[in-house]
């Protein structure tokens, strides 16, 4: 398996690019689009066909290249059907499975960050991969106070879907705010704060006690997602 974590410092927003070695297909999951330019030089260069865009959610932090790479590339674009996005090329249901060549990526259904949001697991060689969006951070979770969003619905996703994989499986995050890169199953259900609630209760009012400022493109950034970053 070809595997990159990118990096877009204004949002701190990961990227991630899974490619099959054998047959050169690739997927990016959480584009931004001010990193086009970035991702088609290094399709390029890894001599990589794009298949298809991933988004974990409808993003309020920044705007996708999900739209951008379909018309460069070709490839499809995939968002949750809760988004209601009239423009993608397919929606994604829970349960769905996605081949990326020899590779197949699981989506599971996550809501709670938002009514949409997705999470997306693979293996490879014995190791488990979970790319889990603003669902799971390291040592936290997304927000659930905007689009759709419910703690109640998180408290769920977390513990009967993510912290059900194995404890070795590598946690990859939409975003990170400190400097780090991955973390596993394991790591965060020892040290994560808020996976320390003693039941669904105490985490619904860790999360409805948060009073975050909203982000500064939400605006902007929701409406021209929900239209695959064409604003």
């Amino acid at each position: 398996m070809i595997f990159r974590q990118l990096f877009e410092r204004e949002s701190s927003t990961y990227t991630y690019l899974i490619g099959c070695e054998e047959t050169r297909e690739a997927v990016l999951i959480d584009t931004v689009k001010s990193e086009l330019d970035n991702y088609l030089k290094l399709l390029n260069q890894l001599d990589l066909k794009l298949i298809c865009v991933l988004d974990t959610h409808t993003h309020a932090d920044h705007i996708t290249a999900a739209g951008a790479l379909r018309t460069e590339t070709g490839a499809l674009t995939l968002l949750g059907e809760q988004a209601n996005s009239f423009c993608v090329s397919k929606s994604l249901h829970d349960g769905d499975s996605i081949s990326v060549g020899n590779i197949n990526i699981r989506a599971l259904h996550t809501p709670g960050h938002t009514s949409d949001s997705y999470c997306f697991v693979l293996e490879d060689q014995g190791q488990t991969y979970a790319f889990t969006g603003d669902t799971l951070l390291i040592r936290g979770t997304g927000r659930t106070d905007f689009q759709n969003g419910s703690a109640s619905q998180q408290y769920q996703s977390l513990t009967q879907k993510l912290l059900t994989l194995p404890d070795h499986t590598w946690v990859y995050p939409g975003h990170d705010y400190k400097g780090w890169t991955r973390s596993t199953i394991g790591e965060e259900k020892a040290h994560n704060p808020r996976l320390q609630a003693q039941d669904e209760a105490a985490y619904v009012s860790i999360m409805n006690n948060l009073k975050l400022p909203n982000p500064v493109l939400m605006d902007i950034a929701v409406p021209a997602n929900k239209a695959c970053g064409n604003t």
